[in-house]
């Protein structure tokens, strides 16, 4: 082992408890920030360069040194093992200093770990905002797909797990379609928010060399730097917005889960999971479960709680930074990781589906899903809304007790009731007549489902360009 010598010991006549030291010691998940902390520091290397602090060959010497301990990582794995690093920022300056001499104790000129942490966070969370919208994005283009392929499908949309009202299943994922498009646009609006370089800050007072901080920034690919620099170090809401935002997707994936698990129920059968996202019982041979989709749901949780760890943190701490905020890595490095991974499974989950369309859509006609549209039907003629709900009431009474859907009813039986109502209400009831009746926009008529659908596709066609 390495050993690392210390970044902060000069004031320090005594070791540090053993047990302190790893309850202290942040390497062992840090360590993912280890290319971000890299290119942060090659770009204040360079910005100490045009600050006259380091001469060309010194700066050259050591940006060389920071590109192949990068490259040394890729080759040799147990290179993170062999150190006693307490953080991954002690442990890149300790190889620097081993590979380049003592030039490498320049490079911490005019920066802190408080603003060196913050810019490497804000690096790596940049690029994952990134690759979270890539993924939402193709279980987007899965629902489009399993939209298009049964776009003709019926199935019964639910309020309070009653059957409500016919809706097309395009419908259905079209509406998933637009949950996940709105995170999109968060992770869009959180990624702004995380682009700003915090670098320059050093530990909250700022830095009394000449760095030119927008330089550094456009080097780095930041939209521009802190305004402040106690601001800049001691907050961050950047990770919990991005938590939040995660947590969103969350419980978009989790309804979209529990509604698979009970569309996979023996009790709906309305879809057949593929044996490839599904598990057995190791006591019960007929059982199907579905493990992926509950695991998803289960997962959901989990991010909640990460926003509250955040929250929770944060709240209570005084200007500037405090120790309590190292606790923001793990929670933030598990979020990316769990929604990654749930998205990906979700997609997986969805392009292996099969739809009984059989099934659904005799569901869709059982149940007097087609009472609002008799209602309607009143209204037409002339009956006020209220009026004709309280009629229709009546009339789904009396079904019942005969044990007839509305539309196996004769007219007498419904002039029993209603005289307004006539021979043209069988046609009103029909399945296909209900739906087409949806025709506003965002309605599930055929005609409108088509249009959103074909509009989703383009919009994802468009990004592409």
């Amino acid at each position: 082992m390495t050993e690392t010598k210390k970044l902060w010991g000069g004031r320090f006549t005594e070791s540090a408890n053993a047990t302190f030291a790893k309850f202290n010691n942040s390497f062992s998940f840090d360590k993912r920030l280890f290319e971000a902390d890299i290119r942060g520091s090659a770009a204040h290397c360079e910005g100490l360069f045009q600050a006259g602090v380091l001469t060309r060959m010194e700066a050259e010497r050591i940006k060389t040194g920071l590109w192949t301990i990068l490259k040394r990582c890729d080759f040799d794995k147990k290179y993170f093992e062999e150190t006693d690093a307490e953080d991954v920022h002690s442990f890149i300056e300790s190889r620097l200093i081993q590979l380049i001499g003592d030039v490498g104790r320049k490079l911490h000129t005019g920066r802190s770990r408080n603003d060196q942490v913050a810019t490497a966070l804000r690096l790596w969370l940049r690029d994952e905002i990134t690759e979270i919208s890539r993924v939402t994005r193709d279980l987007q283009k899965s629902l489009v797909a399993a939209a298009e392929k049964q776009k003709e499908a019926v199935l019964p949309g639910y309020t309070h797990l009653q059957r409500a009202q016919p809706i097309l299943w395009a419908h259905w994922c079209l509406a998933y379609f637009e949950m996940f498009s709105r995170d999109r646009e968060r992770l869009d609006e959180v990624w702004r928010r995380v682009n700003i370089l915090p670098l320059g800050s050093a530990a909250l007072a700022g830095t009394a060399f000449e760095i030119d901080r927008e330089a550094v920034a456009q080097e780095l690919g930041f939209e521009g730097v802190t305004a402040n620099s106690l601001d800049a170090v001691s907050d961050r809401d950047f990770a919990i917005e991005f938590v939040g935002a995660s947590a969103l997707i969350m419980v978009h994936l989790s309804r979209f889960a529990e509604d698979l698990i009970l569309y996979a129920s023996s009790e709906f059968q309305f879809i057949e999971l593929s044996d490839a996202v599904s598990t057995g019982s190791s006591l019960m041979p007929q059982k199907k479960n579905p493990d992926a989709l509950e695991l998803i749901r289960g997962k959901a949780g989990r991010i909640f709680g990460h926003q509250t760890a955040l929250l929770s943190m944060m709240k209570g701490l005084p200007m500037a930074y405090n120790k309590d905020m190292q606790e923001d890595k793990e929670a933030v490095f598990d979020t990316v990781d769990t929604v990654k991974l749930s998205l990906q499974v979700a997609e997986i989950v969805l392009k292996n589906l099969h739809l009984n369309e059989e099934k659904t859509r005799q569901a869709a006609t059982k149940g007097y899903l087609n009472a609002t549209e008799l209602a309607d039907y009143l209204v037409h003629k002339g009956v006020a809304f209220r009026t004709a709900h309280d009629t229709v009431g009546k009339i789904v009474l009396y079904a019942i007790s005969v044990g007839k859907e509305l539309n196996e009813l004769s007219l007498t039986e419904f002039q029993k009731i209603s005289k307004t109502i006539e021979n043209d209400v069988f046609e009103a009831l029909s399945l296909e007549k209900t739906l087409a009746s949806k025709n506003q926009i965002g309605g599930t008529s055929p005609e409108r489902v088509f249009e959103a659908l074909a509009e989703a596709k383009n919009s994802l066609e468009m990004e592409n360009e």
